[in-house]
């Protein structure tokens, strides 16, 4: 039995994106509650004491942490729609292996080109065309990262796709110009209702980082 579902994160999150879109992929019914981070709620505080992070999803009064592993939870469990995951082992160690480069290597290189300047920015955005190229190497010419059908490395990735505008903008560069593939597969993933539903306009993540300088004093 489903039974309840809660997802606690932030719109503005990328990782709780993966979540989001990972439950509406497999149809499944939940609450979705917004947390303040500079005010965490009980709620998050009792589901998540280790790390104190969203996502979280609450199942049944149990709690699942971790973006990826949460994607996993979903997949595993709701079980009677298309998987997310590969069934070949070696496939589906591919998959982790990917879904965990975006963290590990794409989400800090990110996080360099929004919050340095000078020559380390501009270290940080060789870096970033050079990780980026390496997932459009993995992409190839096949629609999603998991070849015909959307997949974890799909939902993985995708929530960036909501920041590209504010990496672009501190960074001065063009995603599309040197990634072209990238940014295909992006809008092919938008036309995913999932997906489209997930992810914040570019636009208001941009607003939104600018009101986080503003208050710590970073501008």
């Amino acid at each position: 039995m489903a039974g309840e579902v809660v997802l606690l994160s932030t719109k503005m999150s990328m990782y709780g994106m993966r979540a989001n879109i990972a439950l509406i992929e497999k149809g499944v019914k939940f609450e979705y509650k917004e947390e303040d981070l500079t005010n965490k709620s009980p709620l998050l505080l009792q589901y998540n004491p280790i790390h104190k992070k969203i996502p979280v999803l609450i199942h049944n009064g149990k709690s699942v942490s971790e973006s990826l592993v949460i994607v996993e939870y979903i997949d595993e469990f709701w079980n009677d729609r298309a998987p997310l995951l590969p069934s070949d082992p070696y496939e589906r160690a591919q998959a982790r292996f990917w879904a965990n480069f975006v963290d590990n290597k794409a989400s800090e290189v990110l996080r360099k080109i929004r919050t340095t300047k000078g020559g380390e920015l501009e270290a940080a955005k060789k870096e970033f065309f050079e990780t980026f190229k390496q997932l459009e190497a993995v992409l190839g010419d096949k629609p999603y990262f998991g070849g015909d059908t959307f997949g974890f490395v799909d939902a993985a990735l995708i929530g960036f796709y909501s920041w590209f505008y504010v990496y672009e903008t501190f960074g001065n560069f063009k995603i599309e110009a040197e990634c072209p593939k990238i940014i295909a597969w992006a809008k092919r993933c938008m036309q995913r209702e999932s997906v489209s539903i997930s992810l914040p306009d570019q636009k208001v993540v941009y607003e939104f980082v600018l009101g986080l300088r503003k208050k710590f004093g970073l501008d």
